[in-house]
């Protein structure tokens, strides 16, 4: 167990925009309110899985929604207290510790106000070892752990509790249908994890991993290096793109923001295109119409010269990018996961290859 220090908030934000694959993109907001978090006296405790006694229970936060609405409000953690209070009353028991669905984007930074909030540390672990658009895609329930009891609440006077469902997908899709009444956002807290089921199942120093790449991209920043390089080199990525945003169609429907972005090539590869499908995180790319990475490996879009994440629901015509590819967890590449986060989950009708085995 380890204090977070203040300078490493800004690491762990442009670790987590990298790793929103586009859900999301550098959580500027959610840093802004950690940091005045920090000033006013307040510290996020990170506890290693392996510390976590086995019957600790853990509460396992996100908010959501579309990213586009969580861009056109301030951040804050009152809707993930009001449903982690409410499943804590419909348990009756309280929790040991906070823990992130996902490790991408600003999801990464509520769970540390929350727990702020509460008192409580955060766990060094998530359940997606990035971003994914939906409930059911996430390493419990791909491992056949339950995802309910499901709270969810928002900033008003409305909460919801669905006690029990018949699987992780019927939660996601009750819980969307919630989500969108409330605005298509709203605050989440799953089913209680216990330390055991979190050493056992979950993607484990997802935290340390994001402090990893943040890090490298400071570094190379005040050496003057290539901090896109630098991300590549800490993640055995691979560079998949250079160039101009060309064209982004994009909608917000049924709580997701869905469409594809066209990038016209530059540098090495002048005249030729990339296409990346999105629901709410980069999906697919093609490069000039032969696939080069699909999910559950990640996609993600920086901008060429500070290696800043640019979201889908920011990506605009002009912007300078370079499109890189990261390797996903174990978990999700095994037979089990690419059942639920494989590109066939996403309505493709092509099997996992991994970016690895593409051409350049």
């Amino acid at each position: 167990m380890r204090e977070l220090e203040f300078d490493e908030l800004e690491a762990l934000a442009i670790g987590a925009g990298v790793l929103g694959t586009g859900g999301g993109n550098h959580p500027h907001l959610e840093l802004m309110c950690a940091e005045a978090d920090y000033r006013r006296g307040k510290r996020v405790t990170i506890l290693d899985p392996q510390e976590l006694a086995d019957d600790a229970r853990v509460a396992v936060v996100c908010i959501m929604g579309a990213p586009l609405v969580t861009k056109e409000r301030l951040p804050e953690p009152v809707a993930i207290c009001k449903a982690v209070r409410l499943m804590e009353a419909h348990c009756g028991k309280p929790f040991d510790a906070i823990m992130s669905i996902e490790i991408g984007g600003e999801n990464a930074f509520f769970a540390l106000l929350v727990a702020m909030e509460l008192g409580l540390p955060v766990v060094d672990a998530d359940t997606m070892g990035r971003a994914f658009p939906e409930a059911q895609m996430a390493s419990f329930a791909i491992r056949g752990l339950p995802v309910a009891p499901f709270a969810i609440a928002d900033v008003r006077d409305n909460a919801v509790l669905i006690p029990e469902a018949e699987n992780a997908t019927r939660i996601e899709r009750i819980g969307r249908k919630i989500v969108v009444e409330l605005g298509s956002i709203a605050g989440t807290c799953a089913a209680p994890r216990t330390g055991r089921e979190i050493k056992d199942h979950a993607i484990l120093n997802s935290i340390g991993r994001a402090l990893g790449i943040g890090n490298a991209v400071l570094v190379a920043k005040r050496s003057g290096t290539d901090p896109v390089e630098a991300v590549l080199d800490v993640e055995k990525g691979k560079l998949l793109f250079s160039g101009k945003v060309h064209d982004v169609s994009r909608r917000t429907t049924d709580g997701f923001v869905r469409g594809r972005a066209v990038v016209s090539g530059n540098g090495l590869f002048e005249g030729r295109q990339l296409e990346i499908d999105f629901q709410n995180e980069f999906s697919a790319a093609w490069l000039d119409g032969v696939r080069v990475a699909c999910v559950p490996d990640l996609i993600t879009v920086l901008d060429e010269e500070s290696a800043e994440a640019v979201g889908t629901e920011v990506l605009r015509y002009g912007q300078r990018v370079k499109v890189v590819a990261l390797p996903a967890d174990a978990i999700m590449t095994s037979p089990e996961g690419l059942a639920v986060v494989g590109p066939r989950a996403f309505g493709f009708d092509f099997d996992y290859q991994p970016f690895t085995e593409t051409a350049p």
